[in-house]
């Protein structure tokens, strides 16, 4: 039995979740998100969402417990909303943003621009003293965390000194260096 898919999912005040033809909507004050599903059965009871699978098949029993997953990062992503931050750690290192496009110095010959998708909000926070730092709203968890993932693809961390693009909070496995 799947633990995750056997939970409901409670919808928040403001939001409303809509079944339809393997298709599953949810509408809230920050947006609207909408999911396609497969082999398992999606019901709105009571102010809960209930994902429940007819048969203990390996796919059904894998999918359980995702799109109950999925239905609660709708519900909190269309109701609160996800924030990634990043922390640009080295010297030289900036970012700053112009709308919707991303301009960083990492340390290559040119600086690397970047579009960001129109549902992302996007911030660069740089004070004196202090790492840059690239903030990433949006409803949507699968594309902040896509978009988060690209920019750090540009230079991740590395384990010695720790320079790159990290996200806050991270703590990164560091190596000693040659001893002499």
């Amino acid at each position: 039995m799947s633990r995750i898919g056997n939970n409901p999912v409670a919808i928040v005040e403001g939001v409303t979740v809509y079944v339809k033809d393997s298709l599953v909507t949810v509408k809230g004050k920050l947006g609207e998100l909408t999911q396609p599903y497969d082999t398992v059965e999606i019901k709105v009871e009571d102010g809960n969402v209930l994902v429940t699978r007819s048969s203990d098949n390996k796919e059904q029993k894998a999918k359980h417990g995702l799109y109950r997953s999925l239905m609660h990062n709708m519900i909190e992503g269309v109701s609160k909303g996800w924030t990634k931050e990043l922390e640009l750690v080295g010297v030289g290192y900036r970012a700053s943003n112009q709308g919707q496009k991303l301009d960083l110095a990492l340390g290559f010959s040119h600086n690397i621009i970047l579009d960001i998708a129109p549902e992302v909000n996007i911030e660069t926070i740089s004070e004196k003293g202090k790492n840059p730092i690239i903030k990433l709203t949006s409803h949507d968890k699968q594309l902040v965390g896509q978009v988060a993932a690209k920019i750090r693809g540009f230079r991740p961390p590395e384990p010695y000194k720790g320079k790159g693009v990290k996200f806050v909070g991270e703590e990164l496995r560091r190596k000693a260096g040659k001893s002499a």
